[in-house]
Formats: C-alpha cells, sequence, structure tokens
C-alpha cells in the first residue's frame, strides 16, 4: 500500500490561456487536471513519496482523462471508482496576471458527491503513514460529508497522523454560518491544522497569527497549528506553547496562485515523513509554495528532491 493517503474530488479543468480576459469572453483553453488534494498527492509521489487517492469520477471523456493523468503522475488509483449516472466534476479558470484566478464549477451533482461512507470501509490503512484531508470534499454534498468523516473517525482511531487545510470553498457549501461551523469541527479531529491568515479571518475572527493558532490548539487531537503568512513565510505553534515564525522566500513574480497552500502541505507532510524537525517542516512548505506560485498550472511547480535541493542552494538555506 502507500506511505500517505487523501480523499477528494478531481476536476477536469479548461484553464484560460488569455491574460485578464474575463471568463465570459475567452475564446482558447487548454485542459489540465485540478483538485487539491490531488494536488497534494502528486507532489508527495514527486517527492519520493507513495501515495493513494480516494475518488469517483463519471464513465465520461473527463473520467477517463482524469484517471489516465492521475496514473501518469504515479498516484495510486485503487480507491477511485467510476460512476455511471453523474458526470466528472469540472472547471473554468481564469488566466491573470496579478492576484488570485476566478474559477467557475461545474459540480453540483457530480460523481464524487456521490461517494458513499460504504467505499470508505474498504480503504487499508495498514501501511498508511499520513494522511491529509482538506475542507473542500466535505462541502460538495452530504453524501460526500459522510464519506470524509467516515475517513476521518478511521484516520482517528488508527492513529494516523493527519494534516488538515482549510481550503475554503464558500460557494461549494450550504451557508457561509455551516462552512465555519463545520470546518472548525473538522480541524479539531487533525494533528496539524493548516489555515491561511485570511481564513483565520473568515473563521475565527482575526488576522494575527498567534490568535489564529491559540483558536485550533484547542481541538481535541491538535498538537501543531501552522499558519500561512503569504510571503512572509508561515507562523508555528505547538501545544506546549513554543511559537516560531518561518521566514518565507522572495520570488520576483508570481504566475500564478493556484497550487501554492497545497504545495505547503505537502511540503510539511514529506518532510515529516523524511523524520525532519517541525521548523524544517514549514521552511520545506515555504520552499514548495515559493516555487509553485512561478508557474501555471495547479501543480507545475512541485519540486523533486533534486530540485529541492537545487533551490535551496539558490536561497543559501538547508534543512536541520
Amino acid at each position: 500500500m502507500s506511505e500517505v493517503i487523501t480523499i477528494g474530488e478531481p476536476l477536469t479543468t479548461f484553464a484560460s490561456s488569455e491574460p485578464d480576459v474575463p471568463l465570459v469572453d475567452v475564446e482558447k483553453w487548454h485542459k489540465i487536471m485540478g483538485g487539491a488534494e490531488l494536488n497534494v498527492a502528486i507532489g508527495v509521489q514527486r517527492l519520493g513519496h507513495s501515495t493513494q487517492y480516494i475518488s469517483r469520477v463519471g464513465e465520461d471523456p473527463f473520467g477517463e482523462y482524469i484517471i489516465k493523468t492521475i496514473n501518469s503522475h504515479k498516484v495510486g488509483t485503487d480507491y477511485i471508482s467510476s460512476d455511471p449516472d453523474y458526470f466528472t466534476g469540472h472547471q473554468l479558470k481564469a488566466l491573470v496576471t496579478k492576484g488570485d484566478p476566478a474559477t467557475f464549477n461545474f459540480r453540483k451533482n457530480s460523481a464524487a458527491s456521490h461517494l458513499t461512507p460504504e467505499v470508505i470501509d474498504q480503504v487499508d490503512l495498514s501501511d498508511v503513514k499520513f494522511a491529509h484531508m482538506s475542507g473542500i470534499f466535505p462541502a460538495i454534498s452530504d453524501t460526500a460529508e459522510a464519506s470524509f468523516r467516515k475517513l476521518y473517525k478511521r484516520l482517528n482511531d488508527a492513529n494516523i497522523p493527519t494534516t488538515f487545510d482549510p481550503n475554503l470553498r464558500p460557494t461549494l457549501w450550504k451557508s457561509k454560518e455551516y462552512m465555519i461551523k463545520t470546518i472548525n469541527e473538522l480541524a479539531g479531529y487533525a494533528d496539524i491544522v493548516l489555515p491561511g491568515i485570511e481564513e483565520g479571518k473568515i473563521l475565527m475572527g482575526s488576522d494575527d497569527p498567534e490568535a489564529v493558532a491559540d483558536f485550533y490548539l484547542k481541538g481535541a487531537r491538535t498538537k501543531t497549528v501552522i499558519v500561512k503568512v503569504g510571503p512572509a513565510g508561515a507562523f508555528v505553534k505547538n501545544k506546549d506553547g513554543e511559537s516560531y515564525t518561518v521566514k518565507g522566500f522572495k520570488v520576483d513574480k508570481v504566475v500564478d496562485t493556484v497550487g501554492a497552500g497545497d504545495g505547503f502541505a505537502l511540503g510539511v507532510i514529506t518532510a515529516l515523513l523524511e523524520g525532519k524537525s517541525m521548523k524544517s517542516a514549514a521552511l520545506r512548505g515555504n520552499a514548495v509554495g515559493a516555487l509553485q506560485v512561478q508557474t501555471l498550472g495547479d501543480n507545475d511547480g512541485y519540486p523533486d528532491h533534486d530540485g529541492l535541493a537545487a533551490f535551496y542552494a539558490k536561497e543559501g538555506v538547508s534543512e536541520d
């Protein structure tokens, strides 16, 4: 089996090739694969660790494309099923020269939204060393939320370390209030919580990194909170009260911000799998995020070990 497991919805994304053109006016597109949790799995695999991805796609060309592309990244597809009745989720994505790109989703009633809790019973966790959970999958349907919770419980019962990234997608939730309540509850089941500073403002009303960290350290299982503070890096605080900031890396030109947060998560996970310190894990998260924002695509910037070493050498830093 695999070292790392995650659950999510893969998307066939039609990305604009026309900078700063509104989605309604775009005429030139190119097809890529998207999905936040899938980005993490791809990046973890690229850094030499085996992964499995739990999901469901439609029996349609988009689903065939998704499975073919996932296989090309050597991410495990043992728990990806095909649904004859529902379509594969897809998305439109703008191309921007500044800020975050606009997106439009076609996900309501998708195949992944019908992934049932019974599927989770079939998942073999015996060799899993780490799990990554995200706030996106439970947002897409009540069924998906039930499946997500069942996997979470199995992971907790097996004492498998988990990371949780809020990954807020307000348009997918039934209401903002339900999103906030559910995300904050789910965060408490994770060993490591990875909120962004802007997410902190929405979820608990503060953009002070320590206040955000203290809020999530109240979780029953949570031992560490790493607050992503953009170009400034990451603020880390542990249950025992230890805290510090790990500086970010200067990027001359941001090409696309999509995938940076997922890059941070995979950097943390792989560093911890390799026995690195939490400080080194945050450093690697910052590094992978910085590399990703310099590329188009959702995961094109994720490095292998040689690429990561070259980046560190260029920046004059090293992991503990």
